[in-house]
């Protein structure tokens, strides 16, 4: 059975809502499954594959605006050309979801992640702004931006202010070159739109590095993989480590908080693993806080500085510190950057017994 143009795009016409849905939700599912690690060429080179198509699709769209719309042929282009530049802004978008959840600690660096997320559902939700100039480049440049973020420190081999701070100018660079071809191709759309265009662009960009400086977004492409309190941690003959800790009920896999039963004058270990990408080296420092019930505060009782962490290893580099003696109550352990951008966090509560508790030995690969 042969179908003809005008009739795969009447039946998507129709179909569009349960479509897009199923695109939305497999898209993401398949990101998550594929996309592996920040500084994997393959991973970049698709990332930079959709900014190409991005890029020209925008430019064809504006193109069209000398193009009597009411002709047959440009109308079903048009809608192509927005669909085509919706799905790979859907691909884009959710790409950089996965990885900015995977380096974040949702309670704490989550407003970055929800701005993308709310990118994310109006890339879905309002197409009918997609003839608008000042919609695609801003999106453009919200996408431009999170992935300079991240891709620049892979480049530097390490974080910092300075590294952000780099990595919003070549976004901005970028976006104005564009930006200057883009005006001679569609120079009345361009003139009507340029003050709302500069407005969004410098909000998007101001907006990021207040983010950025009050710690909210993830110190990306750094990332927690693996985190826990334990009763002991050494290293065997063949350089693995191997942990005891308490056995876990099947609850305690959905809980936030661990649970860690101490006899008067115990010690406690906090043990994780960080991913960072190849020849990175890391310095990273341990915050032991305990809740203060009565202040209602965390007070630091224990600082670790300059645990050295080397990068390249996919399930992270294992760094541990101690306390001795640790008191009952609730306690978290921040495991942070030497400039305090958090990577993670480990939450536990401790409880005196009077006799120690059943402990399962574990060597971690």
């Amino acid at each position: 059975m042969k179908f003809s143009l005008t009739q795969i795009t009447g039946w998507y016409g129709r179909y569009e809502r349960p479509v897009s849905s199923v695109s939305l939700v497999g898209g993401f599912v398949f990101d998550a499954i594929t996309l592996k690690r920040v500084d994997l060429f393959w991973e970049n080179l698709w990332v930079g594959a959709h900014f190409i198509i991005i890029a020209i699709f925008i430019i064809l769209i504006n193109l069209q605006e000398n193009e009597a719309m009411d002709d047959k042929d440009a109308s079903k282009k048009h809608f192509w050309h927005i669909n085509i530049l919706q799905f790979f802004f859907g691909g884009l978008l959710s790409a950089f979801i996965v990885f900015y959840y995977r380096s974040s600690t949702i309670l704490d660096t989550w407003p970055f992640l929800f701005i993308l997320l709310i990118a994310f559902v109006a890339n879905e939700s309002l197409k009918k702004h997609y003839a608008r100039l000042a919609f695609q480049i801003g999106l453009f440049f919200l996408s431009l931006l999170a992935f300079t973020i991240f891709i620049v420190p892979v480049l530097f081999h390490r974080i910092g202010w300075d590294i952000f701070l780099i990595s919003g100018a070549i976004s901005l660079v970028i976006l104005f070159l564009f930006l200057l071809g883009l005006k001679f191709i569609a120079k009345e759309k361009f003139k009507q739109s340029k003050k709302i265009l500069m407005y969004s662009i410098a909000g998007i960009y101001l907006a990021t590095n207040i983010l950025y400086f009050l710690n909210l977004i993830p110190p990306i492409p750094l990332s927690l993989k693996e985190a826990g309190v334990y009763h002991s941690i050494y290293r065997n003959d063949s350089g693995k480590y191997v942990v005891e800790g308490e056995k876990k009920g099947l609850f305690n896999y959905f809980s936030l908080r661990e649970n860690f039963h101490a006899v008067k004058g115990s010690w406690a270990y906090a043990h994780s693993a960080i991913f960072s990408p190849a020849e990175f080296k890391n310095n990273i420092v341990h915050v032991w806080q305990k809740y203060d019930g009565a202040s209602g505060q965390w007070t630091a009782v224990y600082r670790i500085d300059n645990i050295i962490a080397a990068g390249g290893r996919d399930g992270g580099y294992r760094t541990y510190s101690y306390i001795k003696n640790i008191a009952p109550g609730e306690w978290r352990v921040n495991i942070e950057t030497s400039d305090h951008k958090l990577i993670g966090r480990l939450r536990f509560n401790v409880t005196r017994v009077d006799t120690e508790p059943v402990l399962k030995t574990e060597v971690l690969n």
